[in-house]
């Protein structure tokens, strides 16, 4: 921690190598206390008496202000730890925040000094390969929950609600992964539309929970991991280490910009990289953001005890400014005793020069794969064929070699149409958004089914049911682990919205009273089916046989044969029956094994 109680002195440290003075600001009600703090190579550093636990702290750092050329200091600008671990409040946009010489001090969240944090005895993750990864916003999740209490709706301790855990349990989630949840800035250009942010991918610091989300801070978040775990689910974090919220050349200044602006990548003439579309791009090049990120994991592993981390625009981690897939970050993690084991998941691209590098992360690492997303809508569009759907759902080797599968194989997700979208509409409706619906994927591989958006023709309402169904079954048939995003079990709507990321309101909320219980109902079967299963998706066996739909065996001119609607495929043992049945016509597909499914009853049109 960079303010650390050790007896009766407490410790504040802070790393700002090119500063000519520092301050550490002490703050009781609206009075702020100045201390100078002393330089020791690049950190700054100061020793005050007595025990601090749960004082309120902020940096001011003096010298050049020069953004031309990466000098941001500026006295006037209250500078938030980026070790701080819980703030007082959120932090709010305000464009005084950019402004040079005007004093932000009552603009911004102060961090709070810690006190000592329990630590959570050690224990292998919650999580297996080939089980159902359940992607939450945890305030989306339970606004309008029926059964959460009005005061704990939208947070994380809502996770732990009977309700809650009762529902993942019926779908038999392996993991929640929980969108993020540290403490975010809304983009500049959305207070002004009436607009906030809703996902979280837009933090400032990387330790400290949002109060909004977790306003119990790190006991809060360790008592629901705790709760979940007793319940037999693992909990993944979604961290953001490819960008901050301080954003491009006319964003705020907010904490590592005042402090130390070489912790964000530049080209050669000085100019912010922006491989995120964010502005900005954190340099892990530089071993002072690999240390922030490592201390960021270890104190959710040590102090919440989570079991792994999905990281939002992976390929940044592994630049400098070129992707390596021998980056140092990925030793530094495997070789740290507390990190070693856990779970890790890469979104394996970001906007920059060779930013697609699915399939080139290492070996123990899961990566989402969009290319299961799209080849699956195509298959089912009816645009591909059945090679490349057999490809996608025997755990894409073309695209991570044989093996385990690495394949993280998602339908949907957080960025993108929801399923029932994908059967719903043509083109985005992002109209909301701001931005002349400009924003967003302008290829989703969706179909409207004849009307575009909502309809009340029962024939379109029940083929679009039937869709789902059989696109869900294609999803958990698949090797590889299963991603399923809150609500898409029971068919949530974002109104054709596929980048709602600023939308925090009945948008993104997920409603619960007006679920599809028959779809719902499928996909708990499909879980309970796949749970009984687990251990057959982690590998796709040798030993099958891949059949047409009447059972013939498949032949090379079957394959590539443009009208093949569909295929089976069956486990080599006969005394192990297990497989998959898939086909366009009806539509149908159904899974098979010696576990039960639905009581014998498929998820084709006859079982609709």
């Amino acid at each position: 921690m960079t303010a650390r109680v050790d007896g009766s002195c407490t410790r504040f440290s802070v790393r700002a190598p090119l500063a000519d003075a520092l301050w550490l600001c002490l703050f009781d009600g609206d009075g702020e206390r100045r201390v100078g703090m002393k330089r020791q190579g690049d950190d700054w550093v100061v020793d005050l008496p007595g025990d601090f636990a749960g004082a309120r702290y902020g940096f001011r750092a003096e010298g050049e202000w020069a953004p031309e050329r990466g000098a941001w200091f500026d006295p006037a600008k209250l500078l938030v730890d980026p070790h701080a671990v819980e703030l007082d409040g959120p932090f709010r946009f305000d464009a005084r925040l950019s402004q040079f010489g005007v004093d932000t001090a009552p603009l911004v969240p102060k961090a709070v000094v810690p006190g000592a944090l329990p630590v959570v005895p050690a224990a292998p993750p919650l999580f297996r390969r080939g089980g159902v990864i359940y992607e939450v916003n945890v305030r989306g999740f339970t606004m309008l929950h029926p059964d959460v209490p009005q005061a704990q709706r939208g947070t994380v301790a809502a996770l732990a609600h009977p309700a809650v855990l009762a529902h993942l349990k019926t779908l038999h989630v392996t993991a929640v992964e929980l969108m993020p949840i540290v403490a975010w800035i809304d983009e500049r250009h959305l207070p002004p539309l009436g607009l906030a942010n809703a996902w979280g991918y837009n933090p400032v610091v990387p330790m400290a929970l949002d109060p909004r989300l977790c306003p119990g801070g790190v006991e809060e978040l360790r008592e629901t991991v705790a709760a979940l775990h007793a319940e037999g689910i693992g909990v993944l974090l979604d961290l953001v280490f490819n960008h901050s919220g301080e954003s491009d050349m006319l964003g705020p200044v907010l904490s590592l910009r005042g402090l130390d602006n070489a912790a964000y990548a530049h080209a050669p003439d000085g100019s912010l990289i922006n491989d995120t579309g964010c502005g900005n791009t954190l340099d892990f090049g530089n071993p002072a953001v690999r240390a922030l990120a490592l201390d960021t994991l270890r104190h959710f592993v040590a102090h919440c005890g989570v079991d792994g981390f999905r990281f939002d625009l992976a390929t940044v981690m592994a630049r400098s400014p070129g992707f390596d897939a021998q980056a140092p970050i990925f030793a530094e993690i495997a070789a740290d005793p507390l990190l070693a084991d856990r779970v890790l998941i890469a979104e394996p691209w970001d906007i920059g020069p060779g930013g697609y590098q699915l399939g080139q992360f290492p070996e123990n690492w899961l990566e989402w794969n969009d290319r299961f997303r799209d080849d699956v809508r195509r298959f089912w569009r009816g645009d591909a064929g059945v090679g490349l759907l057999a490809t996608r759902l025997a755990g894409s080797a073309d695209l991570f070699g044989k093996g385990p599968s690495r394949s993280v194989n998602f339908l949907a997700a957080h960025d993108g149409f929801t399923l029932a979208d994908t059967v719903s509409f043509n083109s985005r409706h992002n109209s909301a958004n701001g931005e002349d619906n400009r924003d967003g994927h302008g290829e989703n591989f969706s179909w409207n089914n004849g009307v575009e958006g909502p309809s009340d023709d029962p024939a379109i309402v029940a083929r679009r049911v039937l869709l789902m169904k059989v696109m869900l079954t294609t999803l958990y048939v698949s090797t590889g682990t299963v991603l399923l995003t809150a609500g898409d079990e029971f068919g949530r709507s974002q109104g054709g919205n596929n980048n709602a990321y600023a939308q925090d309101n009945p948008t993104t909320w997920i409603d619960w009273a007006r679920r599809n219980r028959e779809l719902e109902q499928h996909a708990a079967a499909l879980g309970a089916w796949r749970a009984a299963n687990l251990a057959r998706f982690v590998q796709f066996p040798d030993d099958g046989r891949w059949l047409t739909c009447d059972g013939r065996a498949m032949d090379s001119e079957t394959w590539e044969n443009p009208t093949t609607t569909g295929l089976r495929w069956e486990h080599g043992e006969p005394a192990r029956p297990f497989g998959f049945a898939v086909d366009r016509v009806g539509p149908y597909a159904e899974p098979v094994g010696d576990a039960p499914w639905r009581d014998g009853r498929g998820s084709g049109s006859e079982a609709s």
